[in-house]
């Protein structure tokens, strides 16, 4: 491999500071996620613009390979500065980046045909699950063939457990590969048919069950009427065919109202409107081709058949408004459908660039050190995903700012006319995308088992043949090149590099407050919503870029620092006035989704926000009306119906915060208030957990000792250093023992019992290290003792100011040790979500993890 220039982490940070115009929060998602680095964090890219040569040459590199290829700088235009074309995070990572064996492909599905309801069925999917998600992809599967519980078995159980304790498996596996910055994203569905749907959807209203997977029910036609009309329904199983050994009737009526209030009160579970979806299938016309969808992957965006994957990309709608926010803004549909059909063509490149990713996969798995017995899954697994992947070349064109071009088109969101525009737009996207998907089948050849025949009676084909009947006289007698094309995505930290905002959402409060520098050579700048005046730390300026093209087009200063009156007055005076999440008709807003949803052929990744303060009624009505409009899915965020799914940014929601009831005792004690009694003398052993990390190229160890399981002092440094302490890698636990030495002085030993069952002791722990190290780590070990919340510790040592290089990977490493540590589901008080900038942050299995959006961040 050709020996690449390395950039230190500043060198790379400033470098894309200029280039999102001194926008520190882009800059540092950049480099933390996006710029190519190698498994020692040696960073190869210092800009964006690095990252879209590589990409536009290997794009350029597919389409040499073709007719009427596209260059690469033509590539380069359409991605530079995120302006026009927007590939998703695996694609952004992993084209053209030979640093790591990773999938491009952002969703998977799978799922085994026939008879998949024993034992084996049921293993073979957990490590086909987990095999994905180490390549940085996210799952979906259904449990729908899993028998109910209480059903008769063949095996020593003599009967079913039923679904939830495998809803459990499977979460906790993804839980296990979602660590230190691998991704693990889960959707678990089941059909309203099964006789466990109820057990299903009430599984997470156990707290702290079910933590690693979002899960959706797949709701049928006959059930929703029958609980508008409230008709019993019934459930059977299996849930097709006419012999099933399980069969009882329900009160759809009831169980929908159960679905309505767990979604009410916690979020979840997700709605998939099951009929829509297959009625619309594209893929679903070759379903006895191996096409027959069985579930949606995390974000619910891409309903897909087993072993089937999608690579996703978005086009800025923003930056097709010509005279954004005057009189006389219109939005440039000439250009805009043909980048529409390059994005497209783009796409295609891309399913060829995964097809050499999944080639270096298999390769991979054929040099590892394990036997063929070992291997054998994962092998099977991505020649599946090859062959599904090749044979119908799915794609994922999307895209992102529909709310910043509706305001900036001088619209209101929510609005009969911003959504009448909006449909325009989306038709316009869904006809050029298959125009080009027809012209590549022309030049490269359609996907393997096109069949005009097929598709003839498909809704969504017939609404293309009627829009454009040239379009559809050339699919029939050319073929296309791909099976389906187009999703609305949650776009991520994409949006935030683009600074728009995501997907068909409303936009979210524009104004933000940045809080001032302490230290002028201090580069982290935390950026929070407003909330209120005053703070001396603090100084309410103009964040959100689009706001600020509007207050420079009505000569408004930029630059000034405003109070929040001023604000409030500017907000009101602004396109984004009633577009915020909590001010859109939502009703409207779900109509919108429907009306827009028949010019996407899979499906629309969008959650409704309301207040705190919305009845179940509402939740209801908005649920129904989903399913009338056409949408697919539906899934409701109720503010404070998860914590910090959305917290409300205005003085009365805080006063009333303020005045609430004091909330009922804790039935069971979380670890802090089992903890809060300070124990100032420390007992003579403590148990210990060994935590070992990587920073850069080096290799650290933290011992942890627990009183009573909870950190109660650290000890921690490299593991390398030159005494070294070489203990073997299956230690994970021991004993820190306090000794009195012959002088008075006090040292701390490490105690753990080998694989043979004899104990070892390795003396002088505290003096293993680093002694600035230890220094730090007794500070550390002070607050500890004291019972200062983990949190806030990490928060303190995160604030630490240390010049040294080595010690503030020391402070990283302790920050890592003692993540673990925190109690699940822990909000992070203060800190806000840097893809969709709510304080909506919770500590999940040591990572930080976003209930409003899904971003993650682990290490």
């Amino acid at each position: 491999m050709e020996k690449l220039k390395t950039y230190s982490f500043e060198e790379a940070y400033q470098d894309t500071l200029k280039y999102f115009g001194g926008d520190e929060l882009a800059a540092r998602v950049w480099v933390n996620k996006y710029a190519m680095k190698d498994s020692f964090g040696n960073i190869f890219e210092k800009s964006p613009a690095d990252m879209h040569w590589r990409i536009a040459n290997e794009i350029a590199r597919i389409e040499n390979k073709y007719k009427n290829p596209l260059k690469a700088q033509e590539i380069f235009d359409l991605l530079d500065h995120f302006r026009y074309i927007v590939p998703a995070g695996s694609p952004m990572t992993g084209i053209g980046n030979d640093h790591q064996v990773a999938s491009l492909s952002n969703c998977f599905v799978i799922g085994l045909d026939g008879n998949a309801d024993s034992y084996g069925a049921i293993m073979k999917i957990d490590e086909e699950q987990v095999q994905l998600m180490k390549r940085r992809g996210g799952v979906g599967h259904d449990l729908s063939h899993i028998r109910p519980a209480g059903s008769p078995v063949n095996n020593s159980a003599l009967t079913s457990t039923g679904l939830v304790p495998f809803m459990e498996r499977y979460s906790n596996s993804t839980r296990e590969v979602a660590q230190d910055g691998r991704r693990g994203a889960l959707m678990l569905s089941v059909s309203i048919k099964h006789p466990d749907s109820e057990a299903f959807i009430d599984a997470k209203m156990t707290e702290g069950k079910v933590t690693g997977a979002n899960v959706s029910v797949k709701i049928d036609d006959e059930f929703m009427q029958a609980a508008v009309d409230d008709k019993p329904y019934v459930q059977q199983f299996p849930i097709t065919g006419n012999k099933p050994f399980v069969k009882k009737e329900i009160s759809a009526r009831k169980l929908w109202e159960k679905i309505v209030h767990n979604a009410w009160k916690s979020a979840e579970p997700g709605v998939l409107f099951w009929d829509t979806i297959i009625r619309e299938s594209i893929p679903d016309c070759y379903a006895e081709l191996g096409f027959r969808t069985v579930s949606t992957n995390p974000c619910g965006e891409i309903p897909l058949c087993p072993y089937d994957s999608c690579r996703l990309l978005s086009i800025n709608l923003y930056s097709y408004v010509v005279n954004p926010f005057t009189k006389d803004a219109y939005f440039d549909f000439d250009k805009f459908r043909k980048h529409v059909q390059l994005a497209q063509r783009i796409m295609d490149d891309i399913v060829d660039l995964e097809m050499e990713k999944i080639d270096l996969i298999m390769e991979k798995i054929g040099t590892d050190p394990q036997n063929e017995e070992v291997k054998t899954t994962e092998r099977h697994l991505w020649e599946k995903i090859k062959r599904k992947s090749g044979m119908g070349r799915r794609t994922g064109v999307g895209i992102t700012a529909e709310g910043d071009m509706i305001a900036a088109m001088g619209l209101r969101y929510g609005t009969e006319e911003a959504t009448d525009f909006a449909v325009s737009v989306h038709k316009a996207l869904a006809l050029n995308a298959y125009r080009s998907s027809v012209t590549m089948a022309k030049e490269r050849g359609a996907f393997e088992i096109y069949d005009a025949k097929r598709e003839e009676k498909n809704p969504f084909v017939n609404r293309l043949k009627e829009a454009d009947p040239e379009l559809y006289a050339d699919m029939a007698k050319y073929g296309r090149r791909n099976i389906a094309c187009l999703t609305i995505a949650p776009t991520g930290t994409t949006s935030l590099m683009t600074q728009t905002t995501s997907g068909i959402e409303p936009v979210f409060m524009p104004v933000y407050k940045r809080r001032r520098k302490v230290n002028p050579n201090d580069t982290d700048v935390h950026v929070d919503f407003v909330d209120e005046v005053g703070d001396s730390f603090e100084e309410y300026i103009v964040y959100h870029s689009k706001f600020l093209e509007w207050m420079k087009i009505n000569g408004i200063d930029t630059t000034k620092k405003y109070t929040q009156e001023e604000i409030d007055a500017l907000v009101a005076r602004s396109p984004y006035y009633k577009a915020t999440a909590n001010d859109v008709d939502w009703l409207m807003k779900v109509k919108m989704q429907g009306a827009i949803q028949k010019w996407v052929d899979h499906s629309i990744s969008v959650t409704v926000n309301l207040p705190n303060n919305v009845d179940e009624a509402l939740v209801n009505k908005l649920y129904v009306e989903a399913w009338r409009s056409g949408c697919k899915g539906c899934t409701i965020y109720r503010d404070g119906s998860r914590s910090g799914v959305m917290i409300s940014v205005s003085k009365e929601d805080k006063k009333k915060a303020e005045h609430k009831e004091a909330p009922e005792p804790l039935t069971t004690p979380t670890p802090e208030h089992l903890h809060a009694e300070v124990t100032e003398v420390r007992p003579k052993e403590l148990e210990c957990d060994v935590v070992r990390f990587q920073n850069n190229k080096e290799k650290w160890v933290a011992f942890v000792g627990l009183l009573d399981n909870y950190p109660y002092e650290i000890f921690t440094g490299l593991q390398d250093d030159d005494e070294g302490i070489m203990i073997p890698k299956s230690v994970t636990k021991g004993k820190i023992i306090k000794q009195t030495c012959d002088d008075g002085s006090h040292r701390y030993d490490f105690q753990f019992v080998n694989k043979r069952g004899y104990k070892t002791t390795v003396e002088g722990l505290s003096e293993k290290f680093n002694p600035e190290y230890w220094n730090y780590a007794k500070l550390i070990s002070g607050v500890l003792r004291y019972r200062m919340p983990i949190d806030h510790v990490i928060k303190l040592v995160s604030s630490l100011q240390l010049k040294d290089e080595s010690i503030n990977t020391w402070k990283n490493g302790v920050e890592r040790a003692l993540k673990k540590y925190i109690v699940d589901g822990t909000t992070a008080k203060g800190q806000k979500c840097p893809v969709c900038g709510h304080e909506t942050l919770v500590y999940q299995e040591g990572c930080l993890i976003c209930t409003n959006c899904g971003a993650s961040r682990c290490g």
